[in-house]
């Protein structure tokens, strides 16, 4: 009997799968927000290429992340009615540090920076967390699911044939339906004469 196995083992232990999720969850989430001096940038922004089983694999773990990082929001917007615009050291800075304001501020913050640490956690990247829960987030705050998009593509992988496909976030790259076009009027000499031999209308 299959009890309790779900999941693909894509011919690896638990340890080299885990590590090879983590990556890829990483570079999904950095994708989507590009570093313009790399030059291993990706083509389109928020999209990686694999395999199809990996890529149904990788969806649920890279959803429930952002599901995380929207838990945070309502948090961090409550600790901003406390916070300070003080540079970090300067008087004005450790005068907060000492008010009222501050501990208020720490309380309203505390809930989105366990739910920051659970995300580093399962990523272990700090750039990755920092886009996850300031540009994947807010981007996604009225979409109740539903976060990314695979598409198989027609080319096999090299080697081993594997069958290709695309993980993707969606919004940005949304597949639009082209409109369709109205078919061009076909004037033939028939009709040029007829419009010729009309009297034109005073305006």
């Amino acid at each position: 009997m299959r009890h309790r196995k779900s999941g693909r083992y894509l011919g690896r232990n638990a340890s080299h799968r885990r590590a090879m999720f983590r990556n890829m969850a990483t570079s999904l989430v950095t994708s989507a927000r590009p570093n313009e001096d790399d030059a291993q940038k990706p083509k389109v922004a928020g999209r990686i290429i694999t395999t199809v089983e990996k890529a149904k694999e990788l969806r649920p773990r890279i959803e429930k992340l952002i599901t995380l990082a929207k838990k945070a929001l309502p948090h961090q917007e409550a600790a901003e009615q406390f916070a300070t615009s003080a540079k970090k050291n300067t008087p004005e800075w450790k005068e907060w540090r000492k008010s009222d304001r501050w501990v208020q501020w720490v309380k309203a913050i505390s809930p989105a920076v366990n739910l920051r640490r659970r995300a580093f956690a399962a990523l272990r990247d700090k750039a990755a967390v920092e886009i996850l829960f300031d540009d994947l987030a807010p981007r996604y705050r009225e979409r109740p699911g539903g976060y990314t998009r695979i598409v198989r593509l027609a080319e096999v992988r090299l080697g081993d044939a594997g069958r290709k496909a695309l993980i993707e976030f969606v919004g940005e790259n949304d597949r639009r339906k082209a409109k369709k076009r109205a078919a061009p009027v076909v004037r033939t000499e028939e009709t040029v004469d007829t419009a010729a031999e009309a009297p034109a209308t005073e305006g």
